[in-house]
């Protein structure tokens, strides 16, 4: 049976059009005259039988089935660019993974291994997305995520990856002229909270065996990266993983106050979606990644 596919042409064309609501616009940008646009886009409403814009004497406005449609076709537009960069990158050798990371265990943790990866599999090309958060694997084009939470991921395979250990860091100056201070005295300065961890200080000042009010007090921050330059900057003291912190701490540009630690009530792992099966090179990345 013969696909009910309309050509890419005449799709770009619509996905242009709807995007900016403006076949003039499209046309500047496709590099085409507006009345070949303009032919484009009647001949998909032809042959999908449906109106896709409303003529108005001000210009075009999309009806409610182009609106909807339009969001699809650039879906699949896009992955369709994906997959062909993807393939011109690679030539055809090894495979292409779309990673989801938490940013700060991106930059601290994972990209300084990437090296080593890479000398051991040269043909994978590996690409890294940003997410804070679990998210819906369906038709995000993603692979496989790394990511702080419990475990517990519905729709997914998960692999702990190694637990988070968090320690109080700040700049030398906050507390100079002392090197060290007791977990009390921590207690009494500002104290940087994280957005995704909210009952960081609580758990840490517990660990240490303090009892204060102070543990839910002070500004906050998004990503770890944040806290750690807020701290950096003489804001207060930060809670964050041992590893973003790690480069700070050897230049002496960030110290421990107080040598104290917890793991927090989250940890590191990797997940799979179950609903899409593993391509090779993500098997072998997966396995690379827990050996680390």
């Amino acid at each position: 049976m013969r696909r009910r596919i309309p050509s890419t042409a005449a799709l770009s064309a619509f996905e242009a059009a709807a995007r900016h609501e403006s076949f003039t616009r499209a046309a500047d940008e496709l590099h085409m005259t507006q009345s070949a646009v303009c032919r484009q886009i009647a001949t998909l409403e032809s042959g999908l039988g449906v109106e896709l814009f409303r003529r108005t004497r001000r210009g075009v406005k999309l009806t409610a089935a182009g609106l909807a449609y339009g969001r699809r076709v650039a879906e699949r537009l896009a992955a369709l660019e994906r997959d062909t960069l993807e393939l011109m990158s690679t030539q055809g050798q090894g495979g292409v993974i779309e990673l989801a990371v938490v940013p700060t265990f991106a930059t601290h943790w994972l990209l300084p291994r990437i090296p080593a990866f890479q000398r051991e599999h040269p043909h994978i090309q590996l690409n890294l997305h940003t997410r804070v958060r679990p998210f819906l694997f369906d038709d995000s084009g993603l692979d496989l995520a790394l990511y702080a939470g419990d475990g517990h991921w519905p729709g997914c395979e998960t692999r702990l990856l190694m637990p988070e250990r968090l320690i109080a860091v700040c700049a030398p100056a906050l507390i100079a002229p002392r090197k060290r201070i007791t977990p009390e005295q921590l207690a009494a300065l500002p104290l940087l909270q994280q957005t995704t961890r909210p009952h960081a200080w609580r758990r840490w000042f517990a660990a240490a065996g303090v009892d204060t009010d102070r543990s839910l007090q002070g500004p906050r921050y998004e990503l770890f990266s944040m806290s750690v330059q807020a701290a950096l900057l003489g804001l207060g003291v930060a809670l964050v993983p041992d590893f973003a912190a790690e480069a700070e701490l050897a230049a002496g540009r960030l110290i421990e106050p107080a040598t104290s630690a917890c793991e927090s009530d989250r940890a590191y792992y990797l997940a799979l979606p179950e609903s899409q099966p593993a391509s090779e090179a993500v098997q072998v990345f997966a396995r690379w990644v827990m050996h680390r």
